[in-house]
């Protein structure tokens, strides 16, 4: 709801706006969207192999997909600050304009939410070490960071086409 309401108020805002600027996005966002995406392969890989051994499969190290997924979320972060810092070296904070303002919000607000899914899985992680985890908390676990992806590509096209 947070992300429909911003995505609202940003189509509301730029149709009234006359102090509205086109803002070229960093190159990074990309390279981050493949970084994120990737992520969700490798969290695919993990959920399939701890499923296997649990069947009685012999997988050496269910959890090394976990750790690459941890990783690549880690990245994605690092990628996002990055980007914020380029637009700072081009003149472009927070309050520069409204267009740069959308930018920062809503990568800001889905970092976050990309954190809180980096806490989910090093919980699944945990639990998997101690073999504590369930399914369902796996399962969980995947459907959001899955969805972070999808909200991930979503915002990209929001911020390429309206930005």
């Amino acid at each position: 709801m947070t992300f429909a309401a911003l995505t609202s108020a940003l189509i509301v805002r730029q149709g009234a706006a006359t102090d509205w600027r086109h803002l070229a996005l960093p190159g990074i966002l990309y390279l981050n969207t493949l970084v994120l995406l990737t992520s969700s392969v490798a969290l695919e890989i993990a959920r399939r192999q701890i499923g296997a051994s649990r069947r009685g499969e012999n997988i050496p190290n269910p959890a090394r997909w976990l750790y690459i997924t941890l990783f690549l979320g880690l990245l994605f972060v690092g990628g996002q600050y990055i980007a914020w810092l380029q637009l700072r070296s081009a003149g472009l904070y927070l309050a520069t304009n409204p267009n740069s303002s959308f930018f920062y919000v809503l990568t800001a607000a889905h970092a976050f939410h990309v954190l809180g899914g980096l806490g989910g899985l090093t919980r699944v992680i945990v639990r998997l070490n101690r073999s504590l985890l369930r399914k369902s908390t796996l399962d969980a676990t995947s459907r959001y960071w899955h969805f972070m992806d999808v909200l991930w590509v979503y915002l990209l096209l929001l911020l390429w086409t309206k930005l």
